[in-house]
């Protein structure tokens, strides 16, 4: 979230135009041939689109004012400053998170799984992930483009497969990770293979890494097994690759490395990405409600915010499945059936 672009959005489903193009292709007419729709260029593009999320929290406190000032400090006041910091976690955490993203705008509910009454939620970076590598335990299976379209249906399957197909059904996000995968060790073969693949799209540029801090360790040490890895200098960067704490107190970052661990997210899986090509599309700022009211000797307020993610570009991000520091050892790339880009 500290590396997203922020903007206004002014409705509860935001959609954008991608900024990805079509591959180059051989481009000669004659002169005076007809036209007709099925050479129309724009048939083959499509918008991108976001369900926002509302996020929010509740402080509370009881007691008089005169017990108040007894403890030396105001009760309602630590726990806003607790409470507001803890709300962006939540924010990160769905930014992140490998479950089914609950799409489906039926009133104000989602329709995911057995729970229909919760709220929505945004698709995360997996759901727009343009390229995937997978090492599926079968070693050749794939997974069909999840059921998700116009009418803004979701299929609550969850797998770790990477599925054949193209990034369509107006970009709205439903892919998830969650078992099926023979964990490997992270290695240059496949950071590399995988950030080759995504980089054949335009406008890619993939610079940054977002990794569970489970594997910040196993990460530090198998990074500096290559230094021709792009952009990499080592002069710039010395012999080590530093580790420090980051926006906030569970991320770190490993040299320009966004990493980050929670209950939820997908911790074998590392996400490449060029940060420019994310947003955050605000449709509600963070603040009080203020139609909720102390109630006798307690008081109540209601803080929200509602917003979305926004991938301008979602060959700007790529996901590398099944890695874990107990897995495998690597000693060669995945196969290219199991390492696509689906953007065509």
């Amino acid at each position: 979230m500290a590396m997203s672009k922020k903007r206004k959005i002014n409705s509860t489903l935001h959609i954008w135009p991608n900024d990805y193009f079509r591959t180059p292709s051989l481009n000669a007419k004659l002169e005076g041939a007809s036209v007709d729709a099925t050479t129309a260029a724009s048939n083959t593009r499509s918008n991108l689109g976001n369900y926002t999320q509302i996020f929010t929290t509740v402080i509370g406190a009881t007691g008089t004012a005169r017990a108040v000032e007894q403890a030396g400090g105001d009760p309602q006041a630590y726990q806003e400053v607790k409470q507001l910091t803890e709300i962006m976690f939540d924010v990160e955490l769905q930014l992140v998170r490998a479950d089914g993203a609950s799409i489906k705008y039926s009133g104000q509910a989602a329709t995911q799984g057995s729970s229909p009454n919760n709220g929505r939620r945004f698709g995360s970076l997996y759901a727009f992930a343009g390229t995937r590598s997978g090492n599926p335990t079968s070693g050749t299976a794939v997974l069909n483009l999840a059921a998700s379209d116009s009418n803004d249906t979701t299929s609550t399957t969850s797998t770790n497969t990477p599925f054949n197909g193209s990034l369509a059904n107006a970009g709205l996000g439903y892919f998830s990770f969650s078992t099926g995968q023979t964990l490997q060790q992270f290695s240059p073969y496949l950071y590399k293979q995988l950030v080759t693949t995504a980089e054949q799209r335009f406008n890619a540029k993939i610079t940054n890494m977002v990794v569970p801090t489970s594997m910040r360790t196993h990460i530090s040490d198998m990074m500096p097994t290559s230094r021709s890895i792009n952009r990499f200098n080592p002069a710039d960067k010395g012999d080590t690759i530093s580790t420090y704490e980051g926006d906030f107190n569970y991320t770190y970052q490993i040299d320009d490395c966004w990493i980050m661990d929670q209950t939820g997210a997908d911790n074998t899986s590392v996400l490449f990405m060029n940060p420019d090509v994310v947003q955050w599309g605000s449709l509600r700022e963070l603040g009080p409600n203020n139609e909720v009211y102390s109630n006798a000797d307690a008081s109540l307020d209601q803080y929200i915010m509602e917003g979305t993610l926004i991938v301008r570009n979602p060959a700007g991000v790529a996901v590398l499945a099944g890695v874990s520091s107990t897995g495998a050892t690597v000693t060669a790339p995945r196969p290219s059936a199991q390492v696509a880009r689906y953007l065509t």
